[in-house]
């Protein structure tokens, strides 16, 4: 940690890191101003060069908890500080993601709390997805941990028409920290570890035994390995630095309390998700932000589950009890033999399109008997089409 905090000293006192062009305009969002710089903060002439932390008193919030749960060997290289420059310059988009995670952290710090696991892992999804659970890769990765669908399969995360668990907060923190327990498990070496999560297993295997077999060491800095994975760790180094001394960079971390933001409710079979951000007196947008696993605007099945602020947890099930079968503003269409989806379309008086999108079937899709289609059934039209859409709002990386 103190060469790592030396090294920090000299690179705002001079050193200035020219980024490319790509990697400038890496997963940002189009609204954020790309070429805003960051004044560093005066340095103190012997700045303190291990981090204390006094163990004895509770948490302020969550990054001081964070903090206290860091365990990772630092790595020290030029490829951090380039990254910390990334991100140091960009101070809106830095506190515009860690906001944004905000509402997230604390159950992904409770639950590596609770497995004994490096707290460093909290600040991976602001890496993999920038704390976006709708975040969508060309490589088909999905949700806050981007897991592609096979490996999401292998963790259990269920991927069909009615949800995909890859984007479901909870599901898919669970998959992940059990993903990397086992190939931390593996290797032994979290920065191992890591590049296995990015690269895979398989090849992090492979280049290892390269290195082994040339002599070489077997170290994740002297693997031969592709850029992306590269530059994994460092970010990761990067943000991790910029939570332990923010104020070396003057740069002020949001406040974010150390409680619990969240719970999960048994949701009745037929609500739709309009009328649950309702009853939590919440827009529909940070109701499905909470809620992102599912792909249809209503839940169609027994035993699901919604996730609710704590802090709307009694309203909303004062309004649960409330409910009469006069909340199920749905019905299901199940298609028969010769159907075609024009002529179910005409005869519920909606647009073929319009079907298709509350659906989620491009014009691609195939549809067989059997299927099920949700058909708005005293929710008006224009309504289910805004929720389907607001579902649909993915952010590729």
């Amino acid at each position: 940690m103190a060469s790592t905090l030396s090294a920090l000293v000299v690179a705002f006192l001079g050193i200035i890191v020219t980024t490319t062009a790509a990697a400038q305009t890496q997963a940002l969002p189009a609204q954020v101003d790309t070429q805003a710089q960051v004044q560093p903060a005066e340095l103190p002439a012997h700045p303190p060069r291990v981090l204390k932390l006094d163990l004895t008193r509770s948490p302020n919030d969550i990054w001081d908890r964070l903090r206290r749960g860091f365990a990772m060997p630092d790595l020290d290289s030029p490829l951090v500080i380039e990254k910390q420059a990334f991100y140091l310059n960009r101070p809106g988009f830095l506190k515009q993601v860690f906001e944004r995670g905000s509402r997230y952290l604390y159950h992904i710090v409770d639950e590596l709390e609770r497995r004994g696991m490096p707290m460093e892992l909290a600040l991976l999804p602001m890496v993999e997805s920038n704390y976006n659970p709708m975040a969508y890769s060309r490589s088909q990765a999905s949700g806050l941990w981007q897991f592609i669908p096979s490996t999401g399969r292998n963790f259990n995360l269920t991927q069909n028409s009615l949800v995909d668990e890859r984007r479901d907060v909870i599901a898919s923190t669970n998959a992940a920290l059990d993903y990397l327990q086992t190939i931390y498990e593996m290797h032994g070496d979290w920065h191992l570890a890591l590049a296995s999560y990015n690269w895979g297993e398989g090849a992090v295997a492979r280049a290892l035994k390269y290195n082994i077999e040339h002599g070489l060491p077997a170290e994740y800095a002297h693997l031969r390995m592709p850029d992306e994975t590269r530059n994994y760790i460092p970010k990761l180094q990067a943000l991790k630095n910029i939570v332990a001394r923010p104020e070396l960079f003057a740069f002020e971390l949001p406040h974010v309390l150390n409680y619990r933001h969240f719970a999960e409710v048994e949701a009745p079979k037929g609500i739709d998700l309009a009328t649950a951000a309702g009853l939590a007196g919440m827009s529909l947008e940070d109701f499905i932000a909470l809620n992102p696993g599912y792909n249809l605007p209503v839940v169609t099945s027994s035993g699901a589950s919604l996730v609710v602020p704590v802090d709307r947890l009694a309203p909303f099930n004062a309004g649960l009890t409330s409910l009469t079968g006069t909340h199920k503003r749905w019905k299901t269409h199940q298609i028969k033999r010769g159907e075609s989806l024009a002529a179910i379309a005409k005869r519920y008086a909606l647009p073929v399109a319009h079907l298709r999108e509350i659906n989620g079937l491009s014009a691609k899709s195939r549809t067989v008997p059997g299927d099920t289609l949700i058909i708005p059934d005293g929710i008006d039209p224009a309504e289910a089409l805004k929720t389907a859409r607001i579902l649909r709002q993915t952010t590729t990386r």
